[in-house]
């Protein structure tokens, strides 16, 4: 990654133009062509360096509401748990960690019972039984970037 990458990657963290050519936009501010900029950004998608480019909503502020869930997954169902909770669209985030309960994962939709009905559905499927749902009490939003 060079310093050209770098500076896409800083800009497009939170600055990302709302515009109808973007890259173009970007690739006005660093000194590099639009071309330059989506060949880039495409590479970087490939290395896994960006997994995504997309708008970030206050799911409150649409009407919907959202939760942390955590479920006890045996190693041995791990995978399969996974792909079956990643086929909501929902479903934003998915993690494995440590502990009892191994995988997090958060969850929006336009009602709780949305979620609890889906909840019920991926413990149906999977098997899983031991699955939390945590929804949130207060709201902290902080905004992260990281600067490369």
């Amino acid at each position: 990654m060079d310093e050209i990458d770098k500076a896409i990657l800083n800009e497009i963290q939170s600055n990302f133009p709302i515009s109808p050519r973007p890259f173009r936009e970007v690739g006005k501010k660093i000194g590099i062509s639009e071309d330059e900029v989506i060949r880039r950004i495409a590479r970087l998608k490939k290395e896994g360096v960006v997994r995504r480019i997309g708008g970030n909503f206050h799911s409150y502020k649409l009407n919907f509401v959202s939760t942390l869930c955590a479920a006890k997954v045996p190693e041995e169902k791990i995978e399969e748990f996974v792909k079956v909770v990643n086929r909501y669209p929902g479903v934003t985030h998915n993690y494995l960690r440590n502990g009892k309960y191994n995988i997090w994962f958060t969850f929006i939709a336009e009602s709780m019972e949305y979620i609890e009905n889906a909840l019920k559905e991926i413990s149906e499927k999977t098997g899983i039984k031991d699955i939390l749902n945590l929804p949130a009490v207060k709201m902290f939003k902080i905004k992260v970037d990281f600067e490369v």
